[in-house]
């Protein structure tokens, strides 16, 4: 169809979860003119309901904190815990034990509404957002830097967006990385999620009412239980595709099968209601290959997707979002938005999510117990606390995953996700 008038601003940022509304609202807060292309509208459903206590830096920033406490849509969040196949649960992992700051309670959020309360909370800012409106390609200047996209507005017309940096904040749909080629997978974290929501669950009492917890089943597959508001419940299964569907397709057998395994999840289950339908989706670790390019920054899933079994995407989004802020004004007050700007933001990305994914490699390794790990090494459990709750800031290498690595085989960091040369992007679209 025919194009629209061309928009220009200072930084476009194409997706409007948590990723882009905290780099969108951090830079409309610097004075930038930011716009935020979103395909989706305003409520959306999302998976990912459980935040992790240091979300609260990111959230601080974007000046949310205080309006997740009593909002019908979030349930306080003060551990974590771990269910054996059959039944037992471990000590929860309390937050206040391990740090005395507002951020010791978090929270679990039905993400329609929460990421509603970011969107409305960037326009306040002053971010423009274009709602149902899909970017199709990139943009390129003379010299090979990005410089904008081409996109469709709600009825299919053609809508030009130029902006001397472009942001990539599209989730696992990976606009950039798809286009560029630069998607790498995790190649032993390739998983599959099945889940759905309850009523009538069983739950603690108390201040233990809202914690997460993560049930193990056989061969390293393991359930996700969320207490959420109005008495509803969030619960995944996660497996290898070849485990989980070797008996059935069907989805609900999958899922019940499974659920008789284990124990813990059984009791909790046996008098609740199913709410919602199955829904499924492959939780396959992938890292770009670049954070970034002239003109181009790349943040949360949309530059690096961790398995979800210590709830660390939300965080990752919000704290990547920041950290990028950071980084762009710090570039377009220099006047320079060349790859290299962008170096000390990606190196700052990849070191905190290294500590997060050597836990997760822990968790699925076949030989590694956390249990076991912590009765022969009792005063790691603080460093082990402290990585779940999102303090990745810190080097935990001589410690704690030193002494762990005699427990399992835990990854080295991945080398890739540096900023690219111009001449490593790769050709224009078509």
């Amino acid at each position: 169809m025919i194009s629209t008038p061309k928009h220009d601003f200072d930084v476009l940022v194409i997706g409007g979860g948590p990723a882009g509304c905290a780099v969108s609202t951090v830079l409309a807060q610097q004075g930038r003119r930011v716009a935020v292309l979103e395909k989706q509208p305003r409520r959306r459903y999302s998976v990912g309901e459980s935040l992790i206590p240091f979300c609260y830096d990111a959230l601080d920033r974007m000046g949310l904190n205080g309006q997740l406490e009593g909002a019908p849509f979030s349930f306080p969040k003060h551990s974590v815990q771990f269910a054996s196949i059959e039944g037992k649960v471990s000590r929860s992992f309390y937050f206040f034990q391990h740090t005395d700051h507002p951020r010791a309670k978090t929270w679990q959020v039905v993400r329609a509404e929460f990421d509603k309360l970011l969107r409305d909370n960037a326009e306040e800012k002053g971010v423009q957002f274009f709602e149902q409106t899909r970017a199709r390609e990139l943009l390129y200047g003379d010299d090979g830097e990005v410089v904008g996209v081409r996109a469709n507005d709600p009825a299919g017309y053609e809508m030009t967006f130029k902006a001397k940096v472009t942001v990539d904040a599209t989730g696992r749909d990976t606009f950039a990385q798809s286009r560029l080629g630069w998607r790498v997978p995790d190649k032993k974290l390739k998983k599959m999620a099945i889940w759905t929501y309850f009523e009538g669950a069983t739950r603690d009492d108390g201040y233990d009412e809202g914690t997460t917890t993560i049930a193990y089943l056989p061969n390293k597959g393991w359930f996700w239980n969320i207490p959420l508001p109005n008495d509803r419940v969030s619960v995944g299964l996660v497996g290898d595709k070849d485990s989980l569907f070797d008996e059935s397709k069907d989805l609900g057998e999958i899922f019940e099968r499974e659920v008789a395994k284990q124990g813990w999840l059984r009791g909790r289950l046996e008098n609740a209601r199913q709410t919602d339908e199955y829904r499924v989706t492959s939780e396959f670790s992938y890292r770009s290959r670049h954070c970034a390019t002239d003109g181009l920054v790349l943040i949360g899933d949309a530059f690096s997707f961790l398995d979800p079994v210590f709830s660390s995407g939300v965080y990752f989004a919000l704290t990547s979002g920041v950290m990028a802020a950071d980084a762009i004004d710090a570039a377009l007050e220099a006047d320079d938005v060349s790859a290299g700007r962008f170096a000390e933001y990606g190196e700052a990305f990849r070191k905190q999510m290294e500590p997060m994914r050597k836990l997760v490699y822990a968790f699925y390794d076949d030989g590694f117990s956390f249990g076991k790990f912590l009765k022969e090494h009792p005063d790691l459990r603080p460093q082990v606390t402290d990585v779940l709750i999102g303090d990745l800031e810190r080097d935990y290498e001589e410690g704690l995953f030193r002494t762990m690595s005699d427990f399992a085989d835990l990854p080295e960091p991945l080398e890739h996700g540096r900023p690219a040369a111009l001449e490593a992007t790769k050709t224009k679209q078509d």
